[in-house]
């Protein structure tokens, strides 16, 4: 027997004590007014019912078969300080960008996940793993590039990466097929034009360049690495001597998705992943034949069954009580 409670353990004792607690004392309260027995038992015995589903007793042992996505998804993330601009609904475009790439991963559950990441050069962030936490804590930890340091970054700097990265999966494992996000603003600062990516499409089974960002632009903050607390200052542009502003470049983000092969996709704060996923052809789960994997027969629904029971019965009694104190006669 093992116990899966539906809170925390210390909550769900907290609750169990808390609940007999209080109907143990109505029930004394209610004996020793000398009130009819019976119905306390049941509502004892519904109330134990109760605790007893939200412990979540079960037993293990059943057969689970597991199930994957035969999909390696590589995203491939602009970290350049224009990610910093705070025109995602006040936010910074880098938190849709990570919004976007967890609600991805859980969509796609079962799938292998990488993440890329680009500013002046590409780099792996994390190599493919199907565990989609490790996504999220990916997501987590990434931050735009301190502004002093870039010399002007290009869109296409991680082209190079993505490319090494989907021919390596072609071919150790030609059978999965390759989704490639592509998140960004599109703002080249580099004197020199962004670079063609030179992939070949037929490694690119599907995905979407994802963009961020608006029309009127944002400012963006300085993201000093030795600068850990406190609100840091906005870049300011030399020219003007004002704070410096980025704007979305979406004919750019065209551009990228056309020569992957994928549609561009526009993301704004609240907008569900639905339709960046639309046309990434995120393929089918299978049954995994991989052994070893163990379930568990639940036996809450059980309780939770009595429970339901008990209580219809105690709607009944409630409602014959109320009639038999309602008059049936008219006054003369």
């Amino acid at each position: 027997m093992t116990l899966l409670p539906v809170f925390p353990w210390w909550a769900t004792v907290a609750l169990t004590l808390a609940v007999m607690g209080g109907t143990g004392w109505a029930a004394w309260r209610a004996l020793s007014a000398g009130r009819e027995r019976r119905p306390w038992i049941l509502r004892g015995l519904l109330v134990a019912f109760l605790l007893v589903a939200v412990w979540r007793p079960g037993i293990p042992g059943a057969e689970a078969k597991g199930a994957v996505n035969d999909l390696n998804v590589f995203f491939v993330v602009d970290l350049t300080t224009s990610v910093s601009a705070e025109d995602y609904g006040g936010a910074q475009r880098l938190e849709g960008m990570r919004a976007d790439m967890v609600a991805i991963a859980e969509r796609l559950a079962g799938a292998k996940f990488a993440v890329l990441a680009f500013d002046t050069r590409g780099s792996v962030r994390m190599p493919l793993t199907t565990d989609t936490s490790a996504v999220e804590a990916t997501a987590e930890v990434m931050r735009p590039a301190y502004w002093l340091y870039s010399k002007g970054s290009s869109i296409s700097a991680g082209a190079d990466v993505l490319r090494q990265r989907l021919e390596a999966s072609s071919r150790d494992a030609p059978e999965r097929a390759r989704i490639v996000f592509y998140l960004g603003d599109g703002e080249q600062t580099s004197a020199d034009p962004p670079a063609p990516f030179r992939i070949d499409q037929n490694l690119v089974n599907g995905g979407a360049v994802l963009g961020y960002g608006t029309g009127a632009g944002g400012r963006m903050r300085e993201n000093s690495p030795l600068e850990v607390d406190g609100q840091q200052a906005y870049i300011q542009d030399p020219t003007t001597g004002e704070d410096a502003v980025s704007r979305i470049d979406e004919e750019a983000l065209r551009g990228i998705a056309g020569e992957l092969g994928v549609p561009y996709v526009h993301r704004g704060p609240g907008d569900a992943v639905d339709e960046a996923l639309a046309e990434a052809q995120p393929g089918q789960l299978r049954v995994s034949d991989e052994s070893g994997l163990f379930g568990r027969f639940e036996l809450y629904w059980m309780f939770a069954l009595a429970a339901f029971g008990l209580a219809l019965a105690e709607v009944v009694r409630s409602g014959r009580a109320l009639r038999e104190l309602v008059p049936t006669g008219r006054p003369r």
